[in-house]
């Protein structure tokens, strides 16, 4: 006979003879203690939170009845699903995409940039001036020969080497800077595959 719950012996798995008892109880424990660190687990989202995320990053405009009724809710469990997805980080914001060109901003480059060092004081550095400046749209420290991708935007060709000059290349440990301009674009999308 099998023991009772709370009794010695009891099993999260109680078949009789069940190898795998004491393996659940390893894995129940790591969930508990990596759940407040967020490690290794990811948040839960169903099929409605999904369709709710696809909607909205069609159009982040669209009302709230208009959304539950895409994805098949009424308003007030939709609602409240989107604060959820909100509360829990699956939504960073809602922005309005400009159009470069249209605004006076037709020159976009990609900038490989390469330090000497990467000592904090240097990255520290090369981080402020890269968050100061509305110029840089995105920076990812890559993996590889470089140390850094930049998304630049300017108003023209001279305007670029301006600013990189003036703020880029300042920075002492900066080694190189390897740059290509964007001459159409083919694909462009915000839109994650949810």
């Amino acid at each position: 006979m099998a023991p009772k719950k709370g009794e010695p012996g009891h099993s999260l798995c109680p078949i009789p003879g069940n190898e795998l008892a004491p393996l659940a109880h390893y894995v129940l424990i790591l969930a508990i203690i990596l759940r407040p660190a967020g490690l290794f687990l990811t948040k839960h989202i169903d099929r409605l939170d999904r369709r709710i995320l696809d909607e909205l990053q069609a159009d982040a405009r669209i009302s709230n009845q208009e959304l539950a009724k895409r994805v098949g809710l009424s308003a007030a469990p939709c609602w409240r699903r989107l604060r959820r997805l909100e509360e829990e980080g699956f939504i960073s914001g809602y922005v309005t995409l400009l159009n470069g060109p249209s605004i006076g901003l037709p020159i976009q480059a990609y900038a490989l940039v390469s330090l000497e060092n990467h000592h904090p004081e240097t990255v520290r550095q090369f981080d402020q001036v890269v968050n100061e400046r509305a110029e840089v749209l995105e920076c990812h420290s890559m993996s590889g020969p470089n140390d850094y991708l930049l998304r630049i935007v300017a108003a023209s060709m001279e305007e670029y080497e301006r600013f990189l000059s003036a703020h880029i290349l300042q920075i002492r440990a900066v080694r190189s800077v390897n740059t290509s301009f964007v001459l159409s674009t083919k694909k462009f999308t915000t839109r994650l595959p949810v």
